[in-house]
């Protein structure tokens, strides 16, 4: 049954909405441990919109599961996270005019640079992942850098409007995956799960070492408290996975 990583990102962007001291990204992340959250994922981007450097030492501090930290290839991103030392990093793509990651790392284009964060983060004895579309090329390039593990990108399938593309999207989701298995990596999933469509992607690859889910829950979660947030979407993942 795939883990449950919540994304903490959206607590730290209620409190930078007033540049106040809450809600604490950090106290979010024992309530969603305390309620079953198998890891905390959070995303230090370069122009700090949400998450700071001071977030992630604190976290460092406290999560007793598993910290993953999102990041891109910046070198003072980097640097920092050899400083910090979570227990997994994950490379996404970055745009400062962005909403949120809008697509895969394009591991190709840019082999060289993500070779030596994967080299440099390795010698630092942090695990790194590479947040990528379900995509033999990218794939395959991932394997060749020496990642060991993958996060495939679920935005496509999340937004998918119909049936017919939504089916589009679990195939090609479930090939990447399938072939990302075969030459032996390991593979995680994420980016715009929710209660409503997490169940079938669950269904459709029941072997994902781990899902990430953030807004969804964080959303939720102002309304029902952490607790039941997290505990709702660790109970649809485990009543989908029994039914397999």
């Amino acid at each position: 049954m795939p883990l449950l990583g919540v994304n903490i990102d959206h607590v730290a962007t209620l409190r930078q909405a007033r540049r106040a001291l809450e809600p604490s990204p950090v106290d979010a992340a024992v309530l969603a441990e305390l309620a079953g959250a198998d890891g905390i994922t959070a995303h230090l981007r370069e122009d700090r919109r949400h998450m700071n450097e001071l977030d992630i030492e604190r976290l460092r501090g406290t999560v007793h599961t598993k910290l993953n930290l999102e990041m891109s290839i910046a070198k003072d991103i980097v640097d920092i996270a050899c400083k910090i030392k979570p227990d997994q990093a994950t490379l996404v793509p970055e745009k400062r005019e962005e909403l949120t990651t809008e697509g895969g790392l394009d591991v190709v284009a840019y082999y060289a640079q993500i070779k030596a964060v994967v080299s440099k983060l390795g010698t630092n004895g942090i695990c790194t992942s590479l947040f990528i579309d379900p995509d033999r090329i990218q794939i395959k390039a991932a394997k060749k850098i020496g990642a060991g593990l993958i996060e495939l990108h679920t935005g496509r399938y999340a937004n998918a409007k119909n049936s017919i593309d939504i089916k589009r999207e679990l195939d090609a989701l479930l090939h990447g995956f399938k072939f990302a298995r075969d030459i032996g990596l390991r593979v995680n999933a994420g980016h715009g799960l929710n209660y409503w469509n997490v169940g079938a992607l669950v269904f459709a690859i029941p072997d994902l070492e781990e899902l990430n889910i953030g807004h969804s829950i964080i959303a939720q979660a102002v309304l029902v408290g952490m607790d039941k947030a997290v505990s709702r979407m660790k109970e649809i993942i485990s009543r989908t996975h029994s039914k397999i």
